[in-house]
């Protein structure tokens, strides 16, 4: 596996947030890396936290990053991209304490399309 910091998809991501009003998130506290090579066959991307027994150990906040697989994630639409960056966010917990929300109530079909249609709402 190969990662790299993308700063484009970084931006993004944080501008999604807040046209999304996730005034939970910390914009400073998430960011976005590509990897390539992944032996994963449906994944597109994959949300990352620094768990609580790591950020008791370093003495440091909660921190999410977004990995997108370079593979699956550079083929789809533009419209796709924004609803993968999307259902990631909404992961994101208010307490943004290092945890997940979970698939079943918080991230599902219907929320993303939601909260895709919010977004090109002007």
């Amino acid at each position: 596996m190969r990662y790299w910091h993308d700063e484009t998809w970084t931006l993004k991501a944080r501008e999604i947030a807040v046209k999304l009003g996730l005034t939970h998130i910390d914009l400073d506290r998430i960011s976005v890396v590509m990897s390539n090579g992944s032996k994963s066959r449906r994944t597109i991307a994959r949300i990352h936290t620094l768990g609580k027994v790591m950020q008791l150990g370093m003495k440091c906040n909660s921190f999410y990053t977004i990995e997108l697989l370079s593979e699956r994630f550079s083929k789809e639409s533009e419209e796709e991209k924004a609803k993968t960056i999307i259902h990631e966010l909404l992961h994101i917990p208010r307490s943004f304490g290092g945890g997940f929300r979970s698939h079943r109530q918080y991230v599902n079909k219907r929320t993303v399309e939601d909260a895709f249609k919010r977004l090109n709402t002007p």
